[in-house]
């Protein structure tokens, strides 16, 4: 992803505007898909991750019953509390691990998409509409007739305060492509 779409391109609405618009909207399109992969992926390791340290649990506890039943052989009671030691202590790294995967992964990326990229898609919706009205404005105002000054003046007029519509809610879409461009690299 490109970082930035020029500002100015974006008040002359040039074809190179549209251009990099189209290739921005294709490019946050494809993060969305793939960060949504990601976070469910994400959430399939954790949660197979947190099935692990259950079962782990369970072994661990079976070789302490089995350390108990052989309390009558040092060597073996002791081998056995160890190794269920061990175990404990890589559990309990292993929750950690999982705990936080989710706060600082699964959770980020998650607010990354819900957040910043439905930001996106609100300015695109506003920005496509507003197209549309300025896209209409001009046709109107290209179908008049000109002899008929009250219509060429009223068309004017629409046209004129549509045009200055489509730059402010241009100038809002440019910026959060920006922002959500810099806050990718980021979060990501």
């Amino acid at each position: 992803m490109k970082m930035t779409v020029d500002f100015e391109e974006c008040l002359k609405d040039s074809p190179r505007f549209r251009a990099a618009l189209e290739e921005v909207e294709g490019d946050v399109a494809e993060l969305e898909l793939k960060l949504d992969k990601l976070v469910k992926l994400c959430i399939a390791m954790i949660d197979t991750g947190k099935a692990f340290c259950v079962a782990n649990k369970q072994f661990m506890n079976g070789i302490r019953d089995l350390a108990q039943y052989s309390s009558n052989d040092a060597v073996v009671e002791t081998s056995l509390t160890k190794f269920s030691d061990s175990l404990q202590e890589m559990i309990n790294f292993h929750t950690i691990l999982f705990d936080q995967t989710q706060r600082s992964i699964k959770a980020q990326l998650q607010n990354f998409v819900k957040e910043d990229l439905r930001k996106f898609k609100d300015a695109k919706k506003q920005f496509e509409k507003v197209s549309e009205e300025k896209e209409n404005a001009l046709v109107k105002n290209a179908q008049v007739q000109r002899n008929k000054q009250h219509e060429v003046e009223e068309a004017t007029n629409i046209l004129t305060a549509t045009r200055k519509c489509f730059r402010h809610i241009a100038l809002d879409y440019v910026l959060q492509i920006n922002v959500l461009q810099s806050k990718r690299r980021s979060e990501i």
